[in-house]
Parts: structure tokens; C-alpha cells; sequence
């Protein structure tokens, strides 16, 4: 009897702290993030413009496709980088995203494996399409490709972690960071197999990782530890996260930001983010919302 009653004292706990998906959409997604402004989040081109009136970090951008006349050029920019990123400006998930490295004249991903014209060609049409944007047309972005900070590749030397921090009300309420695998190809996708890490929103500093269903205190391919890694630039994180939280007419956001050697680089913005963050961080994210504003009113 005893046990039960634990398991019912426990299952009222987390229904009261854990945020679910309908309840997200319900009392903060669609209240609290008018339509007619999710252009502001779901366009990476209108993002950037956005974000820049705010003096805020992005990617350099080289080149806007937006149409199949412009790929032909498209190809010859790519040609006269190191390095750079195609990505859909309305994609979701990673969805999209190539890396091109361009090495001794010849464009190819950044693990070696060449990269073909007509290969670039056909995803920059993919793109144009809308493959990666429920079938909307669409326009690929061709910008900077961000070398993450020296922390981070000591934990895992491929791919460009990111950290997510939710915002309500132009208040950071949970942050954490996506780590790329070899499972993930590379990508910080928690879906495609990127190991999420919680985060201390006072200090920055990692505390336990989650991959695979498991709590992890080191990296699963590397073996090098992650608890305790403190990130750079915490109070630049903060500080951002707030101004566009403040700024913006969406009230209820995931802010993804890159660190590269330097300083933080906000890479997009998002009107609904997932709600994995809460496990990663055993936290749950209702009592911290509730605790900001009780319920987002339209």
C-alpha cells in the first residue's frame, strides 16, 4: 500500500511540473505566438534580417537561391569558399542542411566524400521544391559555416553542437545542449540520435547528459566527461536570449545558438519547441512557466 501511494504522490508531482504537448500548444504556443508573426521564426531568411535589427549575432549569409536560375550561380559561390552551409530557409529538424567543404578545388562534405555538381544541383532544387518545407516552395540559404568552440570538439570533434534555450515572456526558463554523435550523423538532432546534455541556467555549466534513454556523465563515442564542462560566454547567452525574448512579438520561444570560437551566434528561432528539454534536464517546464506568467493570454 505504501508503494502505491508513493507512485500517486509521484505521478500528482510531475503532472503538475511536466508541460505536455497539448497543454503547450493550448496555454502558451497558440496564445502567446499571434500567427500572422511565426514568418519571424519559421523563415531563417526573415529571422536573420530580424535579428540583425537587433544587433543581434547570426551566420554571414553569401547567398540567398531563390529561384532554379539562380543554382547555376549558386554553384559557382561555392566554389570561391573554404566552406559553407546550404539549408532550406523554411526547414525544420536539420532537415536539409548540407555541409560543403571546398578543398584543393574540389567541393565535398566535410568527412572527404565528394561532392558531385550535379549532386549540389539536385538539393538546392529539393530545396526550391519545398522537400524540406511540407511542400511549400521555398529558398535555400548558402551561409557561414560555424566552427564551434575548442569545448566542444574536445567532447566530440565532428559536426556543430548547439544549445536551446526556452524563453517566455523575454525570461530564459530551461536550457540545454545538443551534442552530435556518430549515431546522429554528425547533426545536433536529438531525433536522429544526438545526445542531450541539461544545463545550469545560472552558471552554464553541463550537468548530465541524456542519450539513448539512459543518463550519461560522458560522451557515448569519445568517452570524455561532460559534467562539469562549464560553456563560454554564459552571460552573452543569457543576455541574447533575453533581447529576443523581449523584442519579439512571439512570446513563448526556443532560441538555438551556436558557440563558435569568439562569441554566441544565434543560427534560428522557434515558435514550437519540443518538450524532450524536460527530461534531459529532470525538470519540468509548467511550474516554471506558471511561476513567470500563470497562463499566456491571447
Amino acid at each position: 500500500m505504501a508503494g502505491w501511494k508513493a507512485w500517486i504522490r509521484r505521478f500528482k508531482r510531475l503532472h503538475r511540473e511536466l508541460l505536455s504537448i497539448n497543454r503547450r500548444n493550448i496555454e502558451y504556443v497558440y496564445p502567446c505566438n499571434p500567427r500572422q508573426f511565426y514568418a519571424l521564426a519559421d523563415d531563417k531568411v526573415l529571422t536573420k534580417h530580424w535579428l540583425k535589427e537587433l544587433d543581434i549575432p547570426v551566420a554571414d549569409t553569401y547567398m540567398i537561391v531563390e529561384s532554379f536560375a539562380d543554382i547555376g550561380r549558386a554553384i559557382q559561390k561555392l566554389k570561391t569558399l573554404d566552406n559553407a552551409v546550404i539549408k532550406p530557409a523554411r526547414g525544420r529538424g536539420g532537415g536539409g542542411i548540407m555541409l560543403v567543404v571546398n578543398k584543393n578545388d574540389t567541393l565535398q562534405t566535410p568527412s572527404g566524400k565528394p561532392l558531385s555538381e550535379q549532386l549540389i544541383r539536385q538539393h538546392l532544387a529539393d530545396i526550391i521544391f519545398g522537400n524540406y518545407s511540407f511542400g511549400l516552395s521555398d529558398r535555400a540559404i548558402i551561409e557561414e559555416f560555424i566552427v564551434p568552440h575548442p569545448v566542444f570538439r574536445e567532447i566530440f570533434p565532428e559536426g556543430v553542437p548547439d544549445i536551446r534555450v526556452i524563453v517566455y515572456y523575454g525570461t530564459p526558463v530551461l536550457a540545454m545542449v545538443r551534442i552530435p554523435t556518430v549515431r546522429s550523423g554528425g547533426r545536433a538532432n536529438l531525433h536522429q540520435g544526438a545526445m542531450g546534455v541539461g544545463l545550469d541556467l545560472q552558471t552554464g555549466r553541463m550537468l548530465h547528459g541524456l542519450w539513448n534513454g539512459n543518463y550519461v556523465s560522458h560522451h557515448p563515442d569519445t568517452g570524455k566527461q561532460i559534467e562539469g564542462i562549464q560553456l563560454p560566454y554564459w552571460n552573452e547567452v543569457l543576455k541574447i536570449s533575453r533581447n529576443i525574448g523581449s523584442n519579439s512579438p512571439l512570446k513563448y520561444l526556443g532560441i538555438d545558438i551556436v558557440l563558435s570560437h569568439n562569441k554566441p551566434i544565434v543560427m534560428e528561432i522557434n515558435v514550437r519547441p519540443g518538450l524532450e528539454i524536460q527530461n534531459i534536464n529532470k525538470k519540468g517546464l509548467r511550474a516554471l512557466l506558471e511561476a513567470i506568467k500563470p497562463v499566456c493570454k491571447s
